[in-house]
């Protein structure tokens, strides 16, 4: 019997073992986990980032845009009769992604010209308020006057002035 009793004893200790050994395994696994994605990541945010600048160093400067003045827009704002009339003024600028384009727009630019003086007429002095009704402004004369100029891309419209009176 006490042999079974030290057989018994003996098995419950290398029963207890394995899960020591395992919960050690599993520390250790997790560790290595971490030391090597620790070490991935200084390698991404320190050697990675110096190769992206040394691409970025090495590309050719972008070409500097080019810019076209549209003719001076004056028109009456459309309001309620009895309203006392206002008037916009415009100066406005087509910002062109190469000096090329600026010969291709000159003889599309009465057509340009007209499709802002039809817009704008529209327009109320309500339409104008605030930096979002002349963002929105700036918006439709951009898609407007890309279909006018097609296949030439327009890049922004630019202000100048902006008057209602």
């Amino acid at each position: 019997m006490a042999e079974n009793e030290e057989g018994g004893a003996a098995a419950e200790g290398a029963e207890a073992a394995p899960p020591k050994n395992k919960l050690k395994l599993i520390i250790v696994a997790v560790g290595l986990l971490a030391v090597l994605g620790g070490g991935a990541a200084t390698w991404f945010f320190f050697f990675r980032h110096g190769e992206a600048e040394h691409h970025a160093e090495a590309a050719p400067p972008p070409k500097p845009p080019a810019f076209v003045d549209v003719p001076d827009l004056m028109v009456n704002l459309a309001g309620s009769p009895g309203e006392r009339v206002q008037y916009l003024r415009l100066k406005i600028v087509l910002e062109l992604k190469e000096e090329k384009q600026i010969e291709a727009i000159k003889p599309t630019m009465p057509r340009v010209t007209d499709i802002f003086q039809t817009y704008v007429r529209e327009l109320r002095p309500s339409d104008l308020n605030g930096s979002a009704g002349i963002f929105r402004l700036k918006e439709e004369l951009t898609k407007r006057v890309n279909a006018a100029v097609a296949p030439i891309q327009v890049s922004a419209v630019l202000f100048k002035e902006v008057v209602v009176q």
